[in-house]
């Protein structure tokens, strides 16, 4: 079992090995989802910080390609 601490400010430390286990690097972000089965932690893949559209990921489906293809 793994624990860490929360400060005062809700900040805690990921344990080494689960850094390890994700390969979390300074500057990663980690996405926390809940589930039926708990809390779910994971490491989003970079950025495109280039992609000035990158922000409106929900809109890349393929069905908003097609109905977007006209314009």
């Amino acid at each position: 079992m793994l624990l860490s601490k929360l400060t005062s400010k809700a900040q805690t430390v990921i344990p080494r090995e689960i850094r390890a286990q994700l390969d979390l690097k300074p500057g990663d972000v980690v996405r926390y989802r809940h589930t039926d089965a708990g809390i779910v932690i994971d490491k989003l893949p970079p950025a495109n910080d280039d992609d000035a559209l990158s922000a409106f990921s929900e809109w890349t489906s393929g069905a908003d390609d097609e109905a977007w293809a006209d314009l």
